[in-house]
């Protein structure tokens, strides 16, 4: 079976470091068959500031509504210049247990979109 591509977003950024804003879904439900969870492979996020002052993001990869040390991921309190966007690419694979978590410094200047592929575990 082939990846599904799949799209995140518009996600608006708030100020609320801690906001829960991508988790692959769990599998659950059918009869006849085992339900599978899936995984999914980021391969571009934007994030873009619609504002005319810079704004800052922060993005963390681990537990629902956490963001520990050390799990950073793109960065913590990173400036997006104004009217500008700021785009990552690779292939980040994440699991049903991992949460894509962060925020702004600024209400709503930023706005996050993803692109990637779903696929079964």
């Amino acid at each position: 079976m082939a990846d599904k591509p799949f799209r995140l977003g518009p996600v608006a950024l708030t100020t609320t470091l801690t906001t829960n804003i991508f988790n692959p879904p769990a599998g659950s439900g059918g009869v006849g068959v085992t339900a599978t969870n899936q995984y999914a492979i980021l391969r571009h996020i934007r994030i873009s500031n619609k504002t005319g002052s810079a704004a800052t993001f922060s993005l963390w990869i681990g537990a629902t509504g956490a963001n520990a040390a050390g799990t950073e991921f793109m960065g913590t309190a990173v400036s997006v210049a104004a009217n500008s966007y700021l785009d990552w690419y690779g292939k980040l694979r994440m699991d049903v247990a991992d949460f894509l978590v962060g925020g702004a410094g600024t209400a709503t200047a930023l706005t996050l979109e993803a692109e990637g592929e779903l696929a079964v575990a």
